[in-house]
């Protein structure tokens, strides 16, 4: 009941703020595309990745995130990107890459631009939102109003407590 309860006073405060519902669609790493709007209802985590980075450890972390939580709702996305010059080549290399070494079920897109003028729609309205990575795994919690709850920058672990803290309050 707590959960809810936060859930409903943070997407309130979200609306009273005049916060815009995020949407965007994504190809999948894996084939076919990953709407943002088919998990409204559900909080997202999503995560700018590079496969070269010194963050890409938090790769595990994701990972067990998604398990601790993916049966009560929580969607963790990899948004992969070589917009600071450290992801892989190609898609393949990528999808690659994060199986052989983390073993990742996440969902995961292509690579993807995630700054400037050409970013992905969803991070140019996550930007109109305040938040822009400014280096890889940048993680932004949307809520499952589909606005933007909180962000945290690169040296934030995904199981940070203060990160699963806000996740938990958006949980059923």
């Amino acid at each position: 009941m707590k959960h809810v309860i936060g859930a409903i006073i943070i997407g309130l405060l979200a609306t009273q703020a005049g916060a815009k519902q995020l949407t965007g669609t994504f190809a999948s790493i894996d084939g076919g595309s990953l709407a943002i709007e088919d998990w409204i209802g559900q909080p997202i985590l999503v995560v700018n990745t590079a496969s070269r980075c010194g963050f890409t450890q938090q790769y595990d972390d994701l990972q067990t995130l998604y398990k601790t939580y993916q049966d009560r709702g929580l969607v963790v996305l990899a948004v992969p990107s070589d917009d600071f010059r450290q992801e892989l080549s190609s898609n393949e290399d990528v999808k690659d890459f994060c199986e052989v070494n983390f073993g990742l079920t996440i969902p995961m897109t292509e690579i993807s631009s995630v700054r400037g003028r050409d970013a992905h729609p969803l991070y140019q309205s996550l930007r109109q939102a305040g938040f822009e990575p400014r280096w890889n795994f940048y993680k932004a919690l949307i809520g499952p109003d589909g606005t933007l709850v909180e962000g945290w920058g690169s040296t934030t672990s995904p199981l940070a407590p203060k990160v699963t803290r806000r996740i938990e309050a958006l949980l059923d």
